[in-house]
């Protein structure tokens, strides 16, 4: 399948069977740090499509040079419904990841070829508009997509890492946790976040992946939560929450990649890239291991009451607890809308990035995303992150 009108390359869809491993060394070529001592790469268990795996709609393609066969770029894209602001509305949102162009190879066009490739799959299967996430210092990256593609700024977004303890963490003994049924969870996500900007309409299908490790709630003992412990399926639980309350899911990226460090030895003191895998990398001061490593990302941060910073930290120290128990895992991550008020609430030893993500989205036919009503409520303060897109 021939997607690019330029006889020199040709974008074509990738074939699992024959592009994995050209694919693989095209994406160390390109990880953070390759040129200096310290490099960070990862390891995506031999699955190329692990990103995008959990998308019903999804799309990888790949450009080659037409003579050599050479493996020169690749791009992920998939496609969901997710909340535009509205209780009642929802949009078919595409996402562009992992876009990768050879070192060697760049300043070619050979970006801009991919990416109106993916926008054109987009459109064919129905995306009204179109988002990718970048490093805000990332000029080259902005400017493909803002002055090429006529992109605009959705967001900006910090990413929230903390490495596990070697002891456990405490929080107030007056506070309860407690893991909700899927159900349970699905329903509560629902119930309040239905509509949000960016929530995606197949919750449920996030929260029964088997890389779900589960969603946690967190109150005060003093108050009841009426219907919480029961089995059955019921919503009586949402109607009669605590004056303070809080909440989030775990997503166990160890099973699908590690990360590793090279040129850095174990626990050293030193600015790393944690998140090697997307289209925007952290910088956070941490100690690192040198062998391959994982670590567990939360989502669906959400509280509601005038405590609900003291719960949620609660949950983060819980979080940090539960990964000192899982094998290779080494850091829990977030990521968080930059005007989101639960960043204030994180616990003094959260690193946060140093480099920002820029989310940026594009209106794919009709108005222009300058004039779109969707991009006149930027910035928006709660964003809903999708595990799978990290």
């Amino acid at each position: 399948m021939d997607l690019s009108d330029d006889n020199s390359i040709l974008v074509r869809l990738f074939d699992e069977d024959t592009d994995s491993e050209a694919v693989e060394s095209l994406e160390r070529s390109c990880e953070l740090g390759a040129k200096r001592r310290l490099s960070i790469f990862s390891n995506m268990m031999d699955d190329p499509l692990c990103r995008i795996r959990f998308h019903k709609v999804r799309v990888m393609l790949v450009a080659e040079l037409v003579r050599s066969r050479e493996l020169v770029g690749v791009v992920r894209g998939c496609i969901k419904s997710v909340g535009s602001g509205s209780e009642t509305s929802y949009i078919n949102l595409g996402w562009i990841l992992g876009l990768r162009v050879s070192p060697k190879h760049r300043r070619k066009g050979i970006g801009q070829k991919l990416v109106k490739s993916v926008e054109s799959w987009a459109i064919k299967n129905g995306a009204e508009y179109i988002c990718l996430a970048t490093e805000e210092s990332n000029i080259a990256s902005r400017n493909l997509f803002v002055l090429k593609f006529g992109y605009v700024k959705l967001s900006p977004l910090r990413i929230l890492v903390q490495h596990t303890h070697p002891r456990l963490l405490r929080s107030s003994r007056g506070i309860k946790i407690e893991k909700l049924s899927v159900d349970h969870a699905i329903s509560l996500y629902k119930d309040r976040l239905s509509g949000k900007e960016l929530f995606p309409l197949d919750i449920d299908v996030i929260l029964k992946q088997e890389l779900s490790l589960g969603t946690w709630v967190s109150y005060f003992k003093d108050e009841e939560w009426c219907g919480l412990g029961c089995k059955q399926k019921n919503d009586t639980f949402t109607r009669t929450a605590p004056s303070s309350w809080a909440i989030l899911s775990m997503w166990n990226t160890s099973r699908v990649y590690k990360l590793q460090v090279r040129g850095a030895p174990v626990w050293r003191f030193l600015q790393a890239a944690v998140r090697g895998i997307g289209a925007s990398s952290c910088l956070v001061r941490c100690g690192l291991p040198s062998k391959p490593f994982g670590f567990i990302f939360l989502y669906g941060l959400y509280g509601e009451g005038e405590k609900t910073g003291e719960l949620m930290r609660s949950l983060w120290c819980f979080a940090c607890n539960l990964a000192r128990n899982l094998k290779g895992c080494r850091a829990i991550v977030t990521e968080l809308g930059a005007y989101d008020p639960l960043r204030e609430h994180f616990p003094v030893a959260t690193t946060t990035s140093c480099i920002a993500d820029l989310w940026f989205f594009k209106k794919l036919n009709g108005t222009s995303s300058e004039e779109d009503e969707w991009s006149r409520k930027q910035p928006l303060p709660h964003l809903f992150v999708d595990p799978r897109d990290f």
